[in-house]
């Protein structure tokens, strides 16, 4: 049973998200909104058959090892969700059906079937308002580009991927072509990879970055190529190679990180 004040995090499980280095002065903030495998007692374990508890559907495995090595050579801030995408995916607008998902790839979520407006809305307050006012916060007093950082699964639907890194952008590609050009290392980019703006993935981008005229970048990153801590450094390395050349390429065009606001691209629903 949770607290008056909550229908869902007790208080043992709050906050919803965790500012990691909130004094870092780098050149850009950071975003892991599916850092989390974290699902609150007070929703069972949202009914999930035990083989999927810990899988890609209810995270992002690696992502917010490789979003620390991140923040830690860049001396960014990072902003991570501390609860599941499961039960709410703060990368996914709240009239999205994506935002508390029934099935997601091949695993049913049992715990989301059939939720009223009142759960619902119990979600959006005690998980996405709060990921987005500690992202918003620390946007306002940093003036870097935003930089969101994922993980995917090397099987979709039983289908390999050979990607084995995206660069993702909503209507602001700057930042993303940038960084292909600026590209090197064993690891090899893609652009908009294995997802893309059409697959509603962007949200976060449009949200906090493209509304601002921020630079801004989704990386996706093939979850085993993050299997242990010499691979999340890895990636790390070429991350920010690529990001550091990248910023300061246009940097001496005069694009820093802030630029007139564009329009957004069309929502799409995708994984």
């Amino acid at each position: 049973m949770v607290g008056n004040d909550s229908q869902i995090l007790a208080p043992g499980e709050r906050p919803a998200v965790e500012v990691i280095h909130p004094g870092g002065t780098g050149p850009v903030v950071l975003s892991c909104e599916h850092a989390s495998a974290a699902i609150p007692a007070a929703l069972d374990g949202l009914g999930l058959a035990e083989a999927d508890r810990l899988s890609h559907a209810v995270w992002d495995p690696g992502a917010l090892a490789l979003a620390v090595a991140i923040s830690e050579r860049m001396g960014a801030p990072l902003v991570a969700s501390r609860v599941s995408r499961l039960v709410y995916d703060c990368n996914r607008p709240p009239s999205s059906p994506g935002a508390m998902p029934e099935r997601s790839e091949v695993v049913e979520v049992p715990g989301n079937v059939g939720l009223n407006d009142e759960q619902r809305a119990a979600r959006v307050c005690e998980i996405y308002r709060p990921f987005q006012a500690a992202l918003s916060g620390v946007l306002d007093r940093h003036g870097g580009a935003l930089v969101t950082v994922h993980s995917f699964t090397p099987l979709w639907h039983g289908e390999p991927r050979a990607t084995e890194i995206g660069l993702l952008h909503d209507s602001d590609d700057r930042l993303a072509l940038a960084m292909m050009d600026n590209w090197t290392g064993p690891l090899k980019a893609e652009l908009n990879a294995p997802y893309s703006a059409t697959d509603g993935v962007t949200h976060t981008l449009r949200e906090h970055a493209v509304s601002r005229g921020r630079l801004n970048v989704m990386i996706e990153v093939r979850n085993d190529l993050l299997a242990d801590a010499e691979k999340v450094s890895l990636a790390a390395e070429q991350l920010c190679g690529a990001l550091s050349l990248s910023l300061a390429a246009l940097a001496t065009e005069g694009e820093e990180g802030c630029a007139p606001a564009s329009a957004a691209l069309p929502t799409g629903e995708g994984a």
